[in-house]
Parts: C-alpha cells; sequence; structure tokens
C-alpha cells in the first residue's frame, strides 16, 4: 500500500522533478505534488511525495530528514490526514 509523505521547507524554486529525482533513490516514487498558491502559481514551499510501501516511506524519510536540499533543509515525514472542515453558512466559511 502506498504511504503518503510530507515534505516540507522546499526551496520555491524546487520542482516536482527534482524532488521526485530525490526520492526515488530510497524505492519507487508513485506521485509528487508541489502544493502552490492558487491566485499566483508560486510554490508555497511544501509538497507531497507517495512512495509505493511502507519500507520504501520510512528509508525515504530517515534519509531525507533534516537534509539539506536546493539550499533548505528538508522536514519529511509521514503525511496527516487533512481535517474534515464543517461546511456552515453554505460552504461560504464567513467570506461574502
Amino acid at each position: 500500500m502506498a504511504k503518503k509523505l510530507y515534505v516540507g521547507n522546499l526551496s520555491y524554486n524546487t520542482f516536482e522533478d527534482s524532488l521526485r529525482n530525490l526520492f526515488s533513490s530510497y524505492g519507487n516514487v508513485e506521485s509528487v505534488k508541489i502544493i502552490t498558491d492558487r491566485d499566483t502559481g508560486y510554490s508555497k514551499g511544501f509538497g507531497f511525495v507517495e512512495m509505493s510501501t511502507d519500507a520504501e516511506a520510512q528509508a525515504a524519510i530517515s534519509a531525507t530528514n533534516g537534509v539539506e536540499f536546493d539550499g533548505r533543509r528538508l522536514k519529511v515525514n509521514e503525511a496527516m490526514d487533512k481535517p474534515r472542515r464543517d461546511r456552515d453558512n453554505g460552504g461560504n466559511y464567513g467570506r461574502w
């Protein structure tokens, strides 16, 4: 079963291909997604890498957490499920 990893403190100049290359040293990378600002399209400085197995994910965490990559020290750990937000106000979340 695939395991999703959170990768934080990314350089704003890091691209998905370079992140995939880094993590592929530790196993099969199923997917890579760097989160971007919806208005500007610029990186928000974090992303997610999905590894094929738990063992590969643990190897990747051990090898990359705290390591400097593109001039920044990475923070890598197991991704947590996104908490569900209650939808009140018809889903507007207090926006006008």
